[in-house]
């Protein structure tokens, strides 16, 4: 196949428009950990209720993608988008006029409904019209918003933090979300040739049928770990930062912008290489180097901002390629007429998984009266183990798509 024929405009729009929507979910989501030492300061709350508006998200996101599911194939792709997306944008500005610490948990609650149902119609437009064999390439495009979140969002929701409060992060999401939305209406064609493989089940039966079997169980239990790592070390990164490794409110873009950017270069890279070396022997390779960085990072002291940012740099490279590849890998598990259910159910497991995760972090780290945060490290062993086990299961995993690949409904035009 040639690359003409792979990209063509419309495509581009359509890895474009996708990886945009990710940005915007991922940056709600993301924006969180830096102003959580704004928060636990200004709403006058504990590492655990901070832990319990992080994980009020993935929870109400992991109820919504599990009641969803059983409807995913039923309807056209591109309107399921539109419908969460306007809830996500909703939930998002309530999260920007919150006026205490019950109205934000709330506010996270409604966008995690909405928002968390995104990412799974995500993956199944990209699985229903991208063939396997550019589908990493693809899939480090999108996901490359982690990466822009950091150089564009997270800098700059920061400044505004810094200048008029935490709510300003919040605001921006939404005014950068409502020009995304009427673009999916203006120039999205529908993505619906699944419907013409559905067998006419309730949505009961269809949810049902997908969680019962044993090929797709085996991808929900990978999902379950996958989300282990970043839910539990990512909330209380800034205050760790700050209060452990020595950095300034100020000096916390900076270590975001730089990391970023880094990362938005290796995204599409690793992307190719996982088309062309293999998607699993990608995934154990950033594995491997994010378990050395991860054990290194949470046992640290006061240290210079620039080797934050040096270590930070390359532990997102193993991130993004265990993300990208194990993205890749996952979508191609499903038949064509489940994509949908078991994008939906997957989604729901990651985010109920990291809820868990985020909450025992919260449970596990204890901040003393000086702000300093005790028993980070043990987080970081815990997440350690995780990516041991997930890289054995992602081995049966490859091995079982490598046997049974799924075909495509046709490529877009």
């Amino acid at each position: 196949m040639s690359k003409e024929k792979l990209f063509t405009g419309y495509q581009v729009f359509i890895v474009a428009i996708l990886a945009f929507l990710q940005f915007t979910i991922i940056l709600d989501f993301m924006v969180l950990s830096p102003l959580g030492a704004q928060l636990l300061q200004e709403l006058n709350i504990s590492t655990q209720q901070f832990g319990w508006v992080v994980s009020a998200y993935a929870f109400s996101a992991g109820a919504a993608g599990l009641m969803a599911a059983g409807f995913a194939d039923r309807y056209d792709r591109t309107r399921m988008l539109l419908f969460f997306y306007a809830g996500f944008i909703l939930g998002t500005f309530l999260c920007g006029i919150a006026p205490n610490y019950h109205f934000l948990l709330f506010a996270r609650i409604i966008t995690g409904l909405f928002g968390g149902v995104i990412g799974s119609v995500i993956f199944a437009i990209i699985t229903d019209l991208f063939e396997m064999q550019v589908r990493g390439r693809v899939m480090g495009f999108v996901q490359m918003a982690f990466a822009v979140s950091q150089v564009l969002g997270l800098p700059v929701g920061l400044y505004l933090a810094n200048l008029w409060g935490w709510h300003a992060p919040f605001l921006l999401i939404v005014g950068v979300s409502v020009p995304a939305f009427v673009a999916i209406i203006w120039k999205m064609k529908p993505v619906n040739a699944h419907l013409a493989l559905h067998a006419g089940h309730s949505a009961m039966k269809h949810l049902s049928k997908t969680l019962s079997r044993k090929r797709y169980l085996t991808g929900f239990a990978a999902t379950t770990l996958l989300a282990t790592g970043g839910f539990m070390l990512m909330p209380f990164g800034s205050a760790f930062a700050v209060h452990n490794l020595g950095l300034t409110l100020d000096q916390l873009p900076m270590v975001y912008m730089v990391t970023g950017i880094f990362s938005m270069i290796t995204g599409p890279l690793i992307g190719q290489m996982s088309d062309k070396l293999g998607k699993y022997p990608v995934f154990v390779a950033g594995s491997l180097l994010s378990m050395i960085l991860v054990v290194v990072y949470t046992n640290w002291g006061i240290t210079p901002v620039w080797t934050v940012i040096a270590l930070n740099t390359v532990l997102f490279v193993g991130i993004t390629s265990r993300m990208v590849s194990s993205s890749a890998l996952m979508s191609a598990v499903p038949d064509p007429a489940d994509r949908g259910a078991f994008m939906g159910i997957n989604s729901s497991v990651a985010q109920v998984s990291g809820g868990f995760a985020s909450a025992l972090a919260g449970m596990i780290v204890v901040q003393t009266p000086a702000g300093k945060l005790e028993h980070y490290p043990t987080l970081g062993y815990v997440v350690v183990l995780s990516m041991i086990v997930t890289i054995v299961m992602m081995y049966f995993i490859d091995r079982m798509v490598k046997r049974e690949p799924q075909p495509v409904f046709a490529t877009v035009d």
